[in-house]
């Protein structure tokens, strides 16, 4: 179940990524460039980071062609996206979860400590959109609007809980692909957002 919703994922990511770039003018280099980016940018930071080679993507070359084809078709279909935004906010957040579940597995056999794991899941899962804001000139959404980056946090913690006590594997990631849906669907219906930091004054 896990590589099928990974495989929706970053198609979807890098649907997301191709029309950040549509807002800012780019030209299709550009676009392809920032699904890219946006899609796997996340799990190869990861791999970097903890050390772990050779890098997924390049052993899965087919990752680069689909993400990269997304993103070009987006620019035929960017017209009818805002009919289907529900549904991608749903691709979202299982692709959020499946990235966090992703980045703790690769993690856990390299025997690094808890708090590396989940940092690992994090990074996997939020680090693609941070990339996609960034060079889209944008303050990345993951800090200052709905919860996102909570979600994964929960998903890979809820991960290592439920392993440590002895979980069946399958059954641990339908209860984590579920806490976490619901999680992200119900800070998106109801607004939820940590507590924001303001500081305007100026030292000069």
């Amino acid at each position: 179940m896990l590589p099928l919703i990974y495989l929706i994922a970053i198609t979807a990511e890098a649907m997301s990524g191709a029309l950040a770039a549509g807002r800012r003018d780019m030209d299709f280099f550009g676009v392809a460039v920032i699904a890219f980016v946006t899609a796997l940018g996340g799990g190869t930071i990861r791999d970097v980071v903890l050390g772990h080679y050779p890098i997924g993507w390049t052993q899965h070359p087919e990752y680069v062609y689909l993400v990269i084809a997304a993103g070009l078709a987006t620019t035929l279909l960017a017209h009818f996206m805002h009919h289907m935004k529900s549904i991608f906010l749903m691709l979202d957040a299982l692709g959020l979860v499946a990235f966090s579940l992703i980045g703790c597995n690769v993690a856990l056999p390299l025997d690094y400590p808890v708090v590396v794991v989940i940092m690992a899941g994090m990074i996997t899962g939020i680090c693609g959109g941070i990339l996609r804001d960034v060079l889209c000139n944008q303050v990345p959404v993951v800090f200052c609007r709905e919860l996102y980056a909570s979600v994964s946090l929960l998903v890979c913690a809820l991960f290592l809980v439920l392993r440590h006590l002895g979980v069946d594997a399958d059954l641990t990631t339908v209860i984590c692909f579920a806490a976490g849906f619901a999680f992200r669907m119900l800070a998106l219906r109801f607004g939820w957002k940590l507590p924001t930091f303001s500081y305007q004054q100026r030292w000069d």
